[in-house]
């Protein structure tokens, strides 16, 4: 039996953890102001889209996450306007956060196929958690081998809480590059349950870019004529740092239409030397006729947790893009970044 509290102690102070830095998304493209707020009206349209994550699904205990969007770009007013829903459950201690987000940004036309985006976002914070089963280390007798009282009795604190936020970011392409910086949590809410101003979520930021590669391209036989097939090579980068952690990512994503194919590598050590390495990603995605796009990725745990405990995870994101009514090419190009 202390055996199995322990387990949950380890799970609760792991969870802790995974709440007082963010979700990490690995389709972030397909998660655009999850990413950037910069990205908001970033297709010249009308998108919606939802994402899914199932984290360590071979664990006892569930960790999932969730975002759902919308967007639209404006032409008069040359800008693009979005809203965002995300959220994320633990099943152990039964915590659980919501954010809802409005989002706007703005195009800059640099020259005549250098553009700059800036955005921002404000946003609703809920948190709250359940600490009914939860043993903290304060009633552990190790010398005894036993617990003092009964689960829920070591805490005290309030197990809501409720706060605005505000995220801002720039994003810079032309034809071939892009670059993007983004800073997340500027007012740095309160995430401490026990006391007041204890512990606060730091600032996130992420530098991304990369660059894109067009290759020959294909040809598509549709019964009636030959069209061309897009294919292309893109290569980027994705670094996040939050407090004391940080990680840089490094992937590759090859497009033959209507096919993705996109490979990543999560966790390069940068800061204080910690051991982050963390996944090896693999994605595949389809683009349909309809404006309809499907993406899966799995991460494949390489970190000291080990992939046949945590069951790496899972990660599901659908798109649909509105056609435009007006079908003549626009002035503007489009994003070179990757598409999940």
């Amino acid at each position: 039996m202390m055996r199995i509290y322990l387990v949950f102690v380890f799970l609760f102070l792991l969870t802790s953890r995974a709440f007082s830095q963010d979700v990490q998304y690995s389709q972030f493209y397909a998660n655009p102001f999850y990413l950037n707020p910069a990205l908001a009206g970033s297709t010249g349209v009308t998108r919606v889209g939802v994402n899914f994550r199932n984290q360590w699904p071979a664990l006892d205990q569930s960790f999932i996450a969730y975002t759902a969007y919308a967007d639209h770009f404006s032409e008069k007013y040359n800008s693009g306007f979005g809203i965002i829903v995300s959220g994320a459950r633990e099943s152990f201690n039964q915590s659980r956060t919501d954010e809802i987000g409005l989002v706007y940004s703005y195009r800059l036309r640099l020259a005549e196929k250098r553009f700059l985006h800036v955005g921002a976002q404000g946003s609703f914070l809920s948190r709250d958690v359940l600490f009914d089963q939860v043993i903290l280390g304060t009633q552990l007798d190790v010398d005894k081998g036993v617990i003092v009282g009964e689960p829920g009795d070591g805490f005290s604190g309030d197990s809501r809480l409720r706060a605005a936020d505000i995220n801002a970011g720039l994003l810079y392409y032309e034809d071939k590059f892009w670059f993007g910086f983004s800073a997340f949590h500027l007012l740095e809410p309160q995430i401490s349950y026990l006391e007041l101003n204890s512990n606060r979520l730091p600032v996130k930021y992420s530098l991304h870019g990369g660059v894109r590669f067009n290759l020959a391209p294909g040809n598509i036989n549709d019964y009636f004529n030959n069209t061309d097939q897009e294919r292309s090579l893109a290569l980027a980068f994705n670094y996040k740092s939050q407090g004391a952690f940080d990680q840089l990512d490094l992937g590759a994503e090859f497009y033959f239409e209507p096919l993705i194919l996109g490979f990543w590598y999560r966790g390069l050590p940068t800061k204080y030397n910690l051991p982050n390495n963390e996944s090896l990603i693999g994605l595949i995605g389809i683009e349909m006729d309809s404006g309809l796009d499907v993406g899966y990725s799995f991460d494949y745990s390489i970190s000291k947790l080990g992939q046949r405990v945590s069951g790496g995870a899972h990660e599901i994101s659908l798109r649909y893009v509105f056609s435009p009514i007006n079908q003549r090419k626009k002035d503007y190009p489009e994003l070179p970044t990757f598409r999940y």
